[in-house]
C-alpha cells in the first residue's frame, strides 16, 4: 500500500494483523514463511511503520485464512459490507483507492472507487488463478494494461478480465480519471 502520509488504514492493518496472526496461532516467523512476506516487514507492519502492496496484504490474509477486508477494516465498526477506507495513495494528491465495501463470493467480492491524477499509474501483481476484476470508468480515460496490450476506456467504458497475470491502470490524460473496480474471487 503506497501512502504519502500515514492514514487510519495503516493503523487498522497494524492492529488487525497482530490480532489475526495471534488468533491463528502463528508467530511472526511462521506467518512470514506461510505468506512469503519477510518477518521484518511483518514486524514493521504490526508496528505501524511500513507501507505494503495490496497483493502482499492478500498474501498475509490468505496465510492466516482470513480475507483482505479483515486486515483493512476499522475494528471499531460493526462487521458490515461497508468499509469506506483509503487503501492506496499515489504520488499525485488526487490519486487514491477507496475500498467502499465487500460482499461474500466464492471467497470474496470487493467494491472500490479509484482515482488517478494525470500521468499516475498503478502496477498490480498477479492474483491467484480464479480472481477477476470488473472496472467501470465514471470520469476521464483509463488505460488498462494487460499482457496482450493496452486499451483506453473513456467515461462509460468497462472491462472484465482475469487478474492472474500482471496488469496496470494508467492515466494518460491531462485530467483526473475515476473508475469503479470490483474484485471477485
Amino acid at each position: 500500500m503506497h501512502s504519502q502520509e500515514r492514514g487510519d488504514v495503516l493503523a487498522h492493518v497494524a492492529g488487525n494483523l497482530r490480532r489475526l496472526r495471534q488468533a491463528a496461532g502463528l508467530s511472526q516467523a511462521a506467518l512470514a514463511e506461510a505468506s512469503g512476506i519477510s518477518r521484518r516487514m511483518i514486524v514493521s507492519l504490526e508496528g505501524g511503520d511500513a507501507n505494503i502492496s495490496l497483493s502482499s496484504l492478500d498474501k498475509l490474509a490468505a496465510a492466516m485464512g482470513v480475507g483482505f477486508v479483515d486486515l483493512v477494516r476499522d475494528p471499531a465498526r460493526a462487521p458490515s459490507a461497508e468499509i469506506n477506507e483509503v487503501t492506496w495513495r499515489g504520488t499525485a494528491a488526487d490519486s487514491t483507492a477507496l475500498l467502499l465495501g465487500s460482499a461474500p463470493a466464492t471467497r470474496e467480492a470487493q467494491l472500490w472507487l479509484w482515482s488517478l491524477g494525470p500521468g499516475e499509474r498503478y502496477d498490480a501483481e498477479p492474483d491467484p488463478v480464479g480472481w477477476h476484476e470488473m472496472i467501470f470508468v465514471i470520469e476521464g480515460t483509463l488505460r488498462l494494461e494487460l499482457p496482450g496490450g493496452a486499451t483506453d476506456y473513456s467515461t462509460g467504458g468497462f472491462a472484465v478480465y482475469a487478474t492472474d497475470r500482471p496488469y496496470a491502470y494508467a492515466n494518460p490524460g491531462a485530467g483526473t480519471v475515476r473508475f469503479v473496480r470490483n474484485v471477485i474471487s
